[in-house]
């Protein structure tokens, strides 16, 4: 073994020299005892924080009873959470999985099955947008159709037609016989927090009503009360006929879901698809303990005076380091900064400043506080960003000095 090859991972990150040992709520603990205020949660996965004590309870506590039996047989905790899911969203239908990536491959061949069962097996294609991220397995980086994730992989998945980001027009000219159903994230993460408009969220509810077309929302991101709604399409009073569900909603456990509507789902019959680990009953309990907390009264309501008070304070960090940051982006506590320096360099100050951040598309900064966050610690991690502007601003002046 070579010395460049002598640790065992496979090198595919660039990984930072943080060793966390333990996390409390908005904070992470390193083996050294350093404090770090953490808005990254995982890439918007630690919605409730760290070591929240009901979920905590809720995993020991299925922990010492099962944890896998496969779907083989029934799981109780499915039937509960799905049914939840049920009654707190348009869906009718869930299927559990593993990851987002996961569910957003249940999406893409339920869409497909749909209209196999309805006799056009030609109707396969899936209209995507520029600066979309769907995941890393072959069919979702095909759908997301990001040239950095394609290298190397071979022929892209057929089955995608990617269209500018916005562009109405160009989408009315991507429908074809062939076409099966529109995928979109209601708010970019990966491609720079980029929010789509309520009117656009509808026009494209129409546009599939008129072809004929399933809309697939992938809300791996942005669903699960980040943006202040429990799902951020219902900002715009519009129903997908599916949607993609992960992160939040297993609060750090690795878990995700399909949710449909009887009629698109009405192709996923026995035998058609499967998981081996996805709707464990380790999972279950802990995606149903992370609804107790969402949906409790008062939560989302939560959530939305915090990120009122963001909102508020990012706006003026902007207005005050224009040198350092061009604007406010985001929804809710899906938040992010676009940069002025790289945002490389932004990341980095912020990490002097023992707050953690996660970079993403068109030099933007993402802000993913857990929503558990509460208003003292809101203010001191805007006081933390302000001082890495400063601190960034001074080496800019220095620079042009």
């Amino acid at each position: 073994m070579t010395q460049a090859n002598a640790q065992p991972l496979y090198d595919t990150y660039n990984r930072a020299g943080l060793r966390f040992e333990r996390g409390e709520g908005v904070w992470l603990i390193t083996e050294k005892g350093d404090r770090y205020l953490d808005f990254a949660a995982g890439i918007a996965v630690n919605s409730l924080g760290h070591a929240h004590p009901h979920l905590v309870k809720a995993l020991t506590s299925q922990a010492e009873k099962l944890w896998h039996v496969s779907n083989v047989y029934e799981i109780p905790g499915q039937e509960k959470l799905g049914q939840r899911l049920v009654n707190a969203t348009f869906a009718d239908k869930v299927f559990f999985t593993n990851s987002g990536a996961e569910a957003l491959e249940c999406a893409i061949k339920t869409t497909r099955r749909y209209h196999y069962v309805n006799g056009h097996p030609e109707r396969y294609r899936i209209i995507t947008f520029e600066g979309a991220f769907h995941g890393r397995t072959l069919a979702t980086i095909a759908a997301g159709g990001q040239a950095k994730y394609l290298e190397g992989f071979g022929p892209k998945v057929d089955g995608f037609d990617q269209i500018p980001f916005g562009d109405e027009k160009a989408l009315k000219a991507a429908i074809t016989p062939e076409t099966a159903g529109i995928l979109i994230e209601p708010v970019q993460g990966e491609g720079g927090l980029r929010p789509v408009t309520e009117e656009s969220l509808r026009s494209l509810r129409k546009i599939c009503d008129e072809h004929g077309l399933l809309l697939l929302l992938d809300e791996v991101q942005c669903g699960v009360g980040r943006t202040g709604k429990l799902f951020a399409h219902e900002w715009a009073g519009v129903t997908p006929d599916i949607m993609a569900v992960a992160k939040g909603i297993g609060g750090g456990f690795p878990m995700g879901a399909c949710l449909a509507t009887a009629e698109a789902a009405k192709g996923m019959t026995a035998g058609v698809h499967g998981t081996t680990y996805g709707g464990n009953p380790l999972a279950m309990a802990v995606g149903n303990a992370v609804l107790d907390v969402v949906l409790a009264d008062g939560f989302i309501e939560h959530v939305r005076d915090i990120a009122r008070l963001f909102k508020q304070g990012l706006a003026s960090i902007a207005d005050r380091y224009p040198d350092v940051v061009s604007e406010q982006r985001g929804s809710g506590l899906l938040m992010g900064l676009k940069c002025v320096v790289p945002n490389t360099a932004f990341i980095e100050a912020l990490r002097e400043e023992n707050l953690l951040s996660v970079g993403a598309g068109d030099n933007v900064v993402r802000l993913l506080p857990p929503l558990t966050i509460t208003e003292d610690e809101a203010r001191e991690g805007l006081a933390r960003i302000e001082a890495a502007c400063e601190r960034l601003s001074v080496v800019n002046k220095k620079k042009s000095a």
